[in-house]
């Protein structure tokens, strides 16, 4: 992994390397960058593909004490972290992280040539759903993280609805969730980086306002969402769709919101067919 030191601290990131067009992917809260593991092995010929692992909880690196990671400082840290590779005309792809609205409302998205956006937290569904809710609960509880991922130690307990079960379709590798959740059952500052952005959601107004910023996104974009996704409403892709001006949507089966996971095949074609547009 390589290392970056932005202003909220230091973010690795897995670099492909090559001089092929540009493809940054994001993953959500309580991941990394493993999430696209599937996709960045097949996209990786022909792309350059950069995936950064953000400060939600996944990561290893503490932040910085004061750095503000609500979901709009995690999304200027977004901005930050392409403005210190040097990167212009990047395809910007997502998935469960809904900072795509942030960025554009915040003035920040000068790099990003085209957007893809993948079943995600969008307009007020922040935290998503169920697993969402439970986790702000968490969050507000002295000692709630720590006891929620506790918990996740347990097989079982994974494929609950109010924790994993409708993340994906099919129960991920327990050596790849161990990966996600390790460093929030090790590091009190990581337990730390992570209610910050659980508990520094906007309010309402405010994160509907985010999404109409979306009109003013001229550039080509891709909403590829889950059709049976049972945390991000599948109505929440058509309207999200809607708002781009140049927006295609793609609904995509026989998945719920890890995409990558369930149906990494399926969503690397779409992406392929969708960067070789120019």
């Amino acid at each position: 992994m390589a290392e970056l030191e932005l202003s909220a601290g230091v973010v690795e990131y897995e670099d492909t390397g090559g001089d092929g067009p540009v493809v940054v992917l994001l993953h959500g809260v309580a991941m990394d960058g493993s999430l696209w593991r599937h996709v960045v092995a097949d996209l990786r010929d022909g792309h350059r593909c950069i995936v950064p692992t953000l400060p939600l909880g996944g990561h290893r690196r503490p932040m910085r004490p004061d750095a503000d990671l609500s979901v709009l400082g995690v999304a200027r840290l977004v901005a930050e972290f392409l403005e210190a590779l040097g990167l212009t005309d990047v395809t910007l792809v997502m998935n469960d992280w809904g900072g795509a609205q942030a960025l554009v409302a915040d003035g920040r998205d000068q790099r990003i040539g085209k957007l893809v956006i993948t079943s995600c937290e969008a307009f007020d569904n922040f935290p998503p759903g169920l697993p969402g809710s439970n986790l702000y609960a968490s969050a507000r509880m002295p000692g709630g993280l720590k006891l929620a991922f506790t918990l996740l130690k347990l097989k079982p307990v994974r494929r609950l609805p109010m924790t994993w079960g409708r993340m994906t379709k099919r129960p991920l590798p327990d050596a790849v969730m161990d990966g996600w959740f390790r460093p929030l059952w090790t590091s009190r500052e990581i337990r730390r980086d992570l209610r910050k952005y659980v508990l520094g959601v906007p309010p309402k107004a405010e994160l509907l306002r985010w999404a109409e910023a979306l009109r003013t996104f001229d550039r080509p974009a891709l909403v590829a969402w889950a059709s049976e996704d049972r945390v991000m409403p599948p109505e929440h892709g058509r309207r999200l769709a809607g708002l781009l001006p140049r927006g295609e949507l793609v609904e995509i089966a026989d998945s719920y919101t890890l995409i990558p996971e369930d149906r990494p095949d399926v969503l690397t074609r779409h992406l392929r067919e969708f960067l070789r547009k120019g």
